[in-house]
Parts: structure tokens; sequence; C-alpha cells
């Protein structure tokens, strides 16, 4: 099967992991990688577009969706990061263990791992069960799947409105995108 890598293969869903709503204006799918320090900078870019869009636009103007793309050929502990995402998603925390892990990219390793659970105070027990079972590797490997289909080959990968952003990632040109886009 031939697929056009320009579109997001894979719509948005409401399974997903989704700051805002699903029919906001501006529609932002990243997939990225929590030990790819250029995925952790393009976050940190998406956060101060999303307030600022937000708050002059209107509250409903962007939805963040993110999905899962590590890339284990370089980056050993990016796996289990991500399992370490999706575990905390299963007790109600993505977004906060989410953030964790992008602020602290190059601190991966298991005991931090098991930190960041803790300092959320998520149940330690089950979080590690959960890992230990590799509860979560399917979740991750359909994200990954997804990406492919959309011609994802590294993180971080970024589509507005179903349409890959390759410019510049910079705040002034990813707005501009995300405007026009929605126009």
């Amino acid at each position: 099967m031939i697929y056009d890598h320009s579109f997001l293969f894979v719509p948005p869903s409401s399974y997903e992991h989704i700051q805002g709503e699903l029919d906001a204006t501006a529609v932002l799918v990243m997939y990225g990688d929590y030990q790819c320090s250029q995925s952790a900078d393009v976050y940190r870019l998406i956060k101060v577009i999303q307030r600022q869009l937000n708050s002059s636009l209107g509250e409903n103007y962007v939805c963040f969706i993110f999905r899962h793309f590590p890339q284990i050929q370089i980056h050993s502990h990016s796996q289990h990061a991500a399992e370490t995402a999706v575990a905390a998603a299963a007790q109600g925390q993505f977004w906060q263990m989410h953030d964790l892990l992008f602020s602290h990219s190059q601190e991966l390793g298991n005991g931090y791992l098991v930190e960041y659970a803790n300092h959320l105070g998520l149940d330690i027990s089950r979080f590690l069960q959960d890992l230990s079972k590799q509860a979560h590797v399917d979740r991750i490997n359909k994200d990954i799947e997804s990406g492919l289909q959309s011609g994802v080959t590294t993180a971080p990968a970024l589509f507005i409105n179903g349409t890959r952003y390759r410019d510049r990632w910079n705040i002034k040109q990813l707005m501009a995108a995300m405007i026009t886009a929605s126009n």
C-alpha cells in the first residue's frame, strides 16, 4: 500500500491523549520521543502557542494530541519512558507525567521513572506491575504504526489539521501555520 506522506493517516479520536476539544479550530498531532531534545523543544513551543492562541482567539482554538514515537535505535530509554507515560495515564496522570518526562529528557533511567511516578502520587505497585507486564506496549505500537502510515520516520513530527508541518520549528512560523490551516 502506498501512503501519502503529507497527511495524517489515522484521524484524531477521543481514545488519544488530548488537551482541548477535537472540534477545535486548530488540531495539532505531534509524534514525539521523550528522550529526544528536539521533541521536548517542540513541545515547549506548542505549550506557549496554545496559551497565546487560546487566550487571544478563544478557549477552543487549539486541540493538542500527543502520539508516541520512541526512536529506540538512538534513544535507549524512549520506549520505557513512553510506557511510563501510558501507565501514568491509566491512573489519570498522563499530562503530568508527560511534562515531567519532557522536562527531564536526559534523566529517564528506571530509578528516575519510579521517582516521577512517586512524585505524582501514583499507586507505585500498580505502576510497576503495568511496566513489568508491558501492559501498554500495544497502545504505543498503535501510535508508532499510525506515524509510519503517515510517513513519520523521526520525531518530532507535527500535523496541523491533518496536514504535515514541514517548516521551521519556531513560534512565529508554527503559529502562522496554525492560523493559516484553520482559515
